[in-house]
């Protein structure tokens, strides 16, 4: 079970929660805000990528100066993993990655996975684990960022790093929208909630699910719904 959180009955002074909507950037919301409460200084806790949807913490004026005790915070996230399908991204934006039987240990298509089968993988990955960074991330190899590298389509090494699973909760499987059938998998949808570490990259978890499974597995939706004591709840929709 995951832990049961508040929301401080106060929020700190210039600090606003702001619901990011999808298909936007982190960088959007600011600007969004910057030009309804026409303030300039301004700035976030912690990015989401333009797929995800959820809590992000804003500064405002001397906000600004605060916004340092809140990214160290730890999460909680509602991700959905698309079973079948492996990206160059790890999220659905990205292009699928052709996939060979040999690389699993199972046919994805001729594979059923049960509630219990699921829930007993998603246990095992409760705690630390040293897991491969997205080639689409923000961390720097030799002063550039990966996502950069990637783009220019140059192959890299992607460095792990240690992330952390406090608490996870199965939600349920579905069947993918249309839009999200791809290739030959695509099947399956995996809902999960997620209370991390900062700085745990739920792509990462989402493709380490899938190994435990013996399929590929790629992010398929994200929504954050909670920074430490702060929770989507209180969040305002821009």
């Amino acid at each position: 079970m995951l832990k049961v959180y508040h929301t401080p009955t106060v929020l700190p002074e210039h600090i606003l929660l702001i619901d990011k909507p999808k298909g936007i950037t982190s960088f959007d919301c600011i600007r969004i805000l910057r030009k309804k409460l026409n303030i300039r200084k301004m700035g976030h806790a912690g990015t989401l990528d333009p797929m995800a949807t959820g809590l992000m913490i804003i500064g405002v004026g001397d906000g600004t100066k605060k916004l340092h005790e809140f990214l160290k915070l730890d999460k909680t996230y509602e991700a959905e993993i698309l079973l079948g399908v492996k990206t160059d991204t790890g999220d659905i934006t990205g292009q699928e990655v052709p996939i060979s039987n040999s690389q699993f240990s199972i046919n994805f298509q001729d594979k059923k996975f049960s509630n219990e089968e699921i829930e007993k993988i998603l246990q095992t990955m409760i705690g630390k684990l040293e897991l491969p960074v997205p080639a689409y991330s923000a961390i720097k190899r030799g002063g550039e960022a990966l996502y950069k590298k990637a783009r220019r389509g140059e192959v890299v090494d992607t460095p792990s790093k240690v992330m952390e699973i406090t608490a996870v909760e199965f939600l349920g499987v579905s069947s993918p929208p249309p839009q999200l059938r791809r290739g030959a998998g695509g099947g399956v949808v995996v809902s999960v909630r997620f209370d991390v570490t900062s700085g745990t990259y739920i792509r990462s978890l989402a493709e380490e699910f899938g190994r435990r499974l013996g399929v590929p597995a790629t992010l398929a939706g994200l929504r954050r719904t909670r920074i430490g004591e702060f929770k989507i709840e209180d969040a305002e929709v821009i």
